[in-house]
């Protein structure tokens, strides 16, 4: 229950209009009951052939509540379902802004299939939260008062009894149905978020699945996944249907119990015949009220399932923390990274081991080394996405944990090696970088990332994930957004490693030519290509976490270390030739 309460404090701004469109399921039902009444009193009292002034108040009854049912009913289901609406539109926008500070370091325990589940199944989910959760349970209460007045009119004991039988339909079957039913709804829950996460493994590597021969293994899992989900269902929908039966049994059982107390006193003159009809229509129209409580139980269960998932990631501590008063971003870009060590959560090995270098203003810097040696989680440090567990890092002459994550990442232009595009046009998918961008700019931007034939095709659609690109024409639409984004620092993680020899060479001289308003910007080129190695200002050769050598591409090749050696395995030199071929 505690992730229901929390629910509910997430959607206090809307407790009035919950509680108004409550009010207003009161009244419909109530103007049924009316409706009923009314009609019940006429037929009784037009057997005794009264006078047509008699029979005055029964008729504007079924008019009026008539008329008032169809009305009511109709704004009911306008409020509910606006303010079912304005629930789901608050709760998405929560959870994002919640999760969003998550990103990347704590998400990536989940897979992607399960987060899926959990932002558009699990959230659904919670549009029964007002609707079939808190709603009925309260409009219950309203007409079991309306009737426990009513009869109390006649005799106290005809609200009495009438209690019971409402308890009973309140609290016993919803009790009833939710023991029969426990721990169904998380078992589809978990179900669903199982098939999801294996349809998307599916589709995504459908190629390789199909290269070995592994399709129909992958489809069986799916078969059974979706017969697994099919059969709790249908377990549901069996227990949802009998609730009504049961409904109508305890309703039943009120009308004869009534009869049995309501006989004597009609025997004796103590209530007059004719209401005998009206007080038992009255009774059996009661019972609308609960037939929706036992499936408000279940949909309790499935909301506080869905509410726990989404609490899980809510409730994780943020990899970095946004200081309370951040500094403004410096006017010097220098970068320095002293004493700095880090693993990844999990691991028991050092992705950076106590590794120190400075990065002047405007410099040019080639950051190599085997796979694995800690090139990219120097880019994952500066950009913040994760905490050095020790040292220090610091741009111009204050440390990153003083400055605003979002400051830090839009004057630091990063192409990484996952390049993502949305499945929206090259122009839109552009503007991201620059939502001001005029046309002229990003073809200028496509122009120097080796896209010059994209320039006619700026509202071309780029596909779900960009795949109607290539990858190396995504990687370049990478580095097209960085090049809008006009940062004094810029970040290539493997950025032209997708290109053909002498597409990437272009481009990387573009980017080398890059210059800011007022002087070259600062470049960070990782990279396992050694290629035009001569033109950065310094190259620092990582391995196994730490920084083995640092210093041009002529003295690195005559000290003959690591990175000579791996020059020479790239270029099939032998040591000897090395200097020469400097």
């Amino acid at each position: 229950m505690k992730e229901i309460i929390r629910l509910l404090r997430i959607v206090r701004p809307y407790y009035w209009w919950m509680l108004f469109a409550a009010f207003l399921g009161f009244a419909t039902i109530g103007s049924g009951i009316g409706l009923l009444i009314s009609s019940a009193y006429i037929l009784a009292k037009a057997a005794l052939h009264p006078s047509f002034q008699e029979l005055q108040l029964g008729i504007v009854g079924v008019k009026l509540f008539g008329v008032a049912r169809g009305v009511l009913r109709y704004i009911e289901r306008l409020v509910s379902h606006n303010t079912t609406f304005k629930i789901l539109s608050r709760l998405r926008v929560w959870f994002y802004k919640s999760v969003e500070p998550l990103a990347p370091a704590r998400l990536l325990q989940y897979k992607s299939g399960d987060l899926l589940q959990r932002i558009t199944g699990d959230i659904d989910t919670l549009e029964n939260l007002y609707a079939r959760v808190v709603a009925p349970p309260l409009t219950a209460v309203m007409i079991s008062v309306l009737l426990w007045v009513f009869m109390g009119s006649f005799s106290i004991t005809f609200s009495i009894v009438l209690f019971c039988f409402h308890a009973a339909a309140a609290a016993g079957i919803p009790f009833l149905t939710g023991y029969l039913n426990r721990g169904t709804a998380s078992q589809i829950s978990a179900t669903q978020t199982e098939l999801q996460t294996k349809t998307l493994d599916c589709i995504q590597g459908i190629g390789d699945l199909m290269l070995f021969n592994r399709l129909d293994e992958h489809v069986k899992t799916l078969h059974a996944l979706k017969s697994r989900e099919l059969k709790l269902q249908r377990k549901q929908a069996l227990i949802q249907r009998s609730h009504e039966s049961l409904t109508g049994l305890l309703m039943n059982a009120a009308v004869l119990a009534l009869l049995w107390v309501l006989a004597p006193q009609v025997s004796t003159g103590a209530v007059n015949g004719v209401y005998t009809a009206v007080i038992i229509i009255a009774v059996m129209a009661s019972f609308e009220a609960f037939l929706p409580l036992p499936d408000a139980v279940q949909h309790l269960e499935a909301n506080a399932t869905a509410g726990k998932r989404l609490f899980e990631i809510v409730d994780a501590q943020p990899a970095v923390t946004v200081p309370e008063s951040p500094e403004p971003f410096p006017e010097s870009h220098s970068i320095r990274f002293q004493n700095v060590s880090f693993s990844y959560p999990g691991t028991y090995s050092a992705a950076l081991s106590n590794i120190s270098f400075t990065v002047a203003e405007g410099e040019k810097i080639a950051i190599v080394g085997p796979s694995g040696a800690g090139k990219s989680t120097i880019t994952s440090l500066l950009l913040r996405f994760w905490e050095p567990l020790q040292g220090s890092i610091s741009i111009g002459d204050r440390n990153i944990d003083r400055l605003d994550p979002e400051a830090i990442r839009t004057n630091i232009g990063l192409v990484s090696q996952k390049t993502y595009l949305f499945g929206e046009t090259i122009r839109k998918n552009l503007l991201l970088a620059k939502p001001d961008a005029s046309d002229g700019e990003l073809k200028d931007a496509l122009k120097s990332a080796g896209l010059e034939s994209f320039a006619a095709r700026l509202d071309q659609w780029a596909g779900q994930h960009g795949m109607n690109l290539s990858g190396g024409e995504r990687q370049r639409m990478a580095i097209a957004r960085v090049l809008l984004q006009d940062t004094p620092v810029i970040i290539l993680d493997e950025a032209t490693a997708n290109l053909d020899i002498i597409t990437g060479k272009s481009v990387m001289q573009q980017l080398l030519k890059l210059r800011g308003k007022e002087q070259a910007k600062t470049l960070l080129v990782i990279t396992h290509r050694l290629k035009d190695m001569a033109q950065f200002d310094r190259i620092l050769v990582l391995d196994n976490g730490e920084i083995r050598e640092q210093g041009s591409h002529h003295d690195l090749l005559k000290n003959g270390g690591l990175y000579a050696s791996m020059w020479s395995l790239q270029h099939q030199i032998s040591p000897p030739e090395l200097i020469n071929s400097s």
